[in-house]
């Protein structure tokens, strides 16, 4: 990621966001609810997982999106 000019500052803040997300579902334990009763879980692993795939998802469409946009970043990281 780099610092953000013009246009591209709603894409830099958006990968930011979904970055903090995509660790937050990383470090949680969806695995930890098949100790306990279904009835008492908090949310479906099932969904959990989902949310992940789809982070990653948007994660990989946002920085396709910053590659396009930003020749520097295409030299740095091999792109191109």
């Amino acid at each position: 990621m780099s610092t953000p000019t013009g246009e591209d500052d709603f894409l830099y803040e958006f990968e930011a966001e979904v970055r903090e997300e995509l660790v937050l579902a990383e470090t949680s334990h969806p695995e930890e609810p098949f100790d306990l009763p279904v009835t008492e879980w908090l949310f479906d692993p099932a969904d959990a997982e989902r949310d992940e795939v789809g982070l990653r998802g948007i994660l990989g469409a946002v920085e396709a999106l910053e590659g396009d946009s930003r020749p520097d970043r295409r030299l740095t990281d091999g792109r191109t």
